[in-house]
């Protein structure tokens, strides 16, 4: 059975329908998204666990092992591929 979405709205008065408690506005979100480098190239989830994370350059991401990233709430298998290339064309890898 699905969840009954739910009427939500941000702190910046944008509406929008979540199932979850997740008070992610997708509005937010898709205007915060950078222009360019590795976290625009991310979800929106993946982006914001690694930014809440402090992790907002490729010299940083290098520091950690896979693992590490993966133990992060909003990272998935799926972000490790994305997360590897950049790396690798900066000429970096995971630790």
């Amino acid at each position: 059975m699905a969840a009954s979405k739910k009427l939500r709205i941000c702190e910046n008065g944008h509406e929008f329908y979540k199932s979850t408690d997740c008070p992610s506005c997708p509005t937010c979100d898709q205007l915060s998204k950078p222009m360019g480098g590795f976290l625009a190239k991310l979800s929106a989830p993946a982006r914001n666990a690694l930014t809440h994370e402090g992790i907002t350059t490729l010299e940083k991401l290098s520091s950690f092992t896979e693992k590490e990233i993966l133990k992060i709430h909003g990272i998935g298998p799926a972000s490790l591929p994305v997360l590897r290339a950049s790396l690798e064309e900066a000429g970096l890898s995971f630790q």
